[in-house]
């Protein structure tokens, strides 16, 4: 006889992949790296990666964050975070002396390559994301002039171009791959000559912990996923799972944030994590579930990742000039 829903045993069904990214692991290591090659204190423009303990973790360890450059004293580093600058940015750094290391995601800068690519072409580039994103304020700053913000389908019936046989999207690389599907398609019916990036903007890591998600979701009673309400691929992956049949779905920050009364009824749990949230925060909430009989895990992989990131440039040229002279 197979057990009824009240009988069964409590279990976690671990989503794989989850966490760190390889923009994020990079980004992380830029401070951590800096810190130890610099010395303390490091300034960083931004929340490195939208996650409140890797900040708090960085800021233990000697960095200091900070929301613009003019709160940097002259002549000292500055890292810019994960989420790319704009290019005032950059010239604001330079106008202070200020010796800055650029730690945006190659995924990020590949679509302000693309926004200054098509902005030469005097293409109107309609850029799909949330407004206020720091991905958003820096993408655009790559060319004001040509870009517009699109902020999910309903946004479509308000936007207006110059020329709509001269006209392309990019978007925002952590938003729901389904959303914004819809708004192309949305888009498309608006401008029947909108063209597309020459790739998918959308990064590798928020599709693949999506795709993660949605294959767990239809087997769960609840499903969490570990992030900070400012992490915008965090948030998009409650979303993702609600719509692929989740009876519920909630983002907490770590396990202090779960709540009890969330539980009643479950029997299985889905667990995963955004793209900047540390594994030791998953570890904390399977520790914290199986506190609560939830002791049976089984992962359910998607897919394996293995691509990573080389460190920004000039903090190789500075790590190896270091070690010639330690060396010699």
């Amino acid at each position: 006889m197979s057990p009824t829903p009240q009988d069964a045993p409590k279990r976690v069904l671990l989503a794989r992949p989850r966490g760190y990214c390889a923009g994020v692991d990079r980004a992380v290591q830029t401070v951590e790296q800096a810190i130890e090659h610099y010395g303390a204190p490091v300034y960083v423009r931004k929340q490195i990666v939208h996650n409140l303990h890797v900040v708090r973790s960085l800021e233990a360890r000697g960095a200091i964050f900070v929301e613009e450059n003019d709160e940097v004293p002259e002549g000292s580093i500055v890292v810019f975070s994960a989420h790319g600058v704009a290019p005032e940015v950059h010239e604001q750094a330079a106008a202070r002396n200020l010796r800055a290391i650029d730690a945006t995601c190659p995924l990020v800068t590949k679509v302000h390559h693309e926004a200054r690519r098509f902005a030469n072409e005097d293409f109107d580039i309609l850029l799909i994301g949330h407004e206020g994103h720091e991905e958003v304020v820096g993408t655009s700053g790559e060319a004001p002039a040509n870009i517009t913000l699109v902020d999910g389908p309903e946004a479509v019936a308000g936007i207006e171009v110059r020329n709509p046989e001269h006209v392309v999207w990019l978007s925002q690389t952590t938003l729901s791959v389904d959303e914004t599907m819809e708004t192309v398609d949305a888009l498309k019916r608006k401008f029947p000559a909108l063209q597309s990036p020459p790739s998918d903007d959308i990064c590798y890591a928020t599709q693949n912990r999506q795709a993660a998600v949605k294959i767990i979701a239809p087997q769960v009673d609840l499903l969490l996923v570990v992030g900070s309400s400012n992490s915008s691929n965090s948030v998009r992956m409650v979303e993702v799972a609600l719509a692929a049949g989740a009876p519920q779905a909630h983002l907490v920050e770590n396990a202090a944030a779960i709540e009890e009364g969330w539980l009643a009824g479950v029997r299985t749990v889905g667990l995963s994590s955004g793209a900047s949230v540390p594994e030791v925060l998953v570890t904390e909430v399977l520790a914290w579930l199986a506190d609560r009989g939830y002791d049976a895990t089984d992962e359910v992989t998607h897919v394996e990742e293995r691509l990573t990131f080389a460190l920004p440039q000039e903090l190789r040229r500075d790590l190896r000039v270091s070690r010639a002279a330690t060396s010699g």
